[in-house]
């Protein structure tokens, strides 16, 4: 009996001299935070997306309390409020913030291309690029296996006839399907961007053809129409500048494989505008 009561006794004195000391750790060793982070990390929306360049919305926050960044623009998610309210909790000004929303650089849907394989593996975007680069014709198109689908945290984007779609009134611009893309045919741009290049394919003319027929070809005639030269190429892709960009549809209007598109559905060449465009730039020439 006087032995399992030691024994007891033992084991409460060490835990007791064990709390102390853990007790005494944590005052000596504790790292003290902040007064301002739980403010500014209130203001933040919580989407840990990685978009203002930090690692999630902790990391974000502790760089404005500490003062090593004046930024409060930087939560694509959060926006124009977020922004207000970091700048209220910081004595900063907020500045301004354009939402930014995700794009799909990517028309080729099964029924403008084809599948060059039976692909009966993981249904990932991933694991079906590592198979000689996916199941479809075109190496450079959307894998429409859904990888952004499963990332989206406001479950925005769907699958259409193999292609990825993006909802723009859901989308908050996170990136998150910009980065789980393995053929980078997802980017985020500005909500100001009005018309893109719906094709990621690098090459021109007959190879693009080959493999979809809703592929940019090179021929360079949109940067040619374009009545505020708003368009370049790049590697034979058009890239539309959206701050000269008036979306007046004449690039989309004279596109021969229909690759140049509006961002939002529904919209549609002007076609007084367009032949007003088209006569600017005949008359520039």
């Amino acid at each position: 009996m006087n032995i399992i009561v030691l024994a007891i006794v033992s084991v409460a004195v060490i835990a007791l001299v064990c709390s102390v000391m853990l007790v005494i750790a944590s005052n000596v060793m504790a790292v003290k935070e902040d007064p301002l982070f739980p403010a500014v990390r209130e203001c933040l929306p919580g989407a840990n997306c990685g978009a203002c360049g930090y690692a999630g919305c902790d990391g974000y926050a502790k760089a404005l309390a500490a003062g090593t960044d004046k930024r409060t623009t930087l939560c694509v998610p959060g926006g124009a409020d977020c922004a207000q309210a970091l700048a209220g909790v910081l004595g900063l000004e907020a500045g301004a913030v354009e939402k930014r929303v995700a794009i799909v650089f990517c028309g080729g849907d099964c029924t403008r291309t084809e599948a060059r394989m039976d692909y009966q593996g993981a249904h990932s975007c991933a694991a079906a690029k590592l198979l000689f680069g996916g199941a479809g014709a075109c190496a450079f198109g959307c894998l429409g296996n859904g990888d952004c689908v499963a990332v989206c945290p406001e479950n925005a984007i769907t699958i259409d006839k193999g292609v990825a779609v993006v909802n723009r009134d859901l989308c908050i611009g996170c990136g998150l399907c910009e980065r789980s893309c393995p053929n980078h045919v997802i980017g985020v741009r500005p909500m100001s961007q009005k018309v893109f290049d719906r094709c990621s394919n690098p090459n021109r003319g007959k190879a693009v053809m080959d493999v979809c027929k809703a592929g940019c070809i090179g021929c360079t005639k949109c940067s040619k129409v374009c009545p505020e030269g708003a368009i370049t190429m790049d590697h034979s892709l058009a890239q539309v500048n959206p701050t000269k960009c008036t979306a007046c549809g004449t690039c989309v209007a004279s596109c021969p494989t229909h690759c140049m598109s509006f961002a939002e559905p529904g919209m549609a060449p002007a076609p007084a505008k367009a032949e007003r465009a088209e006569e600017k730039s005949a008359a520039a020439q």
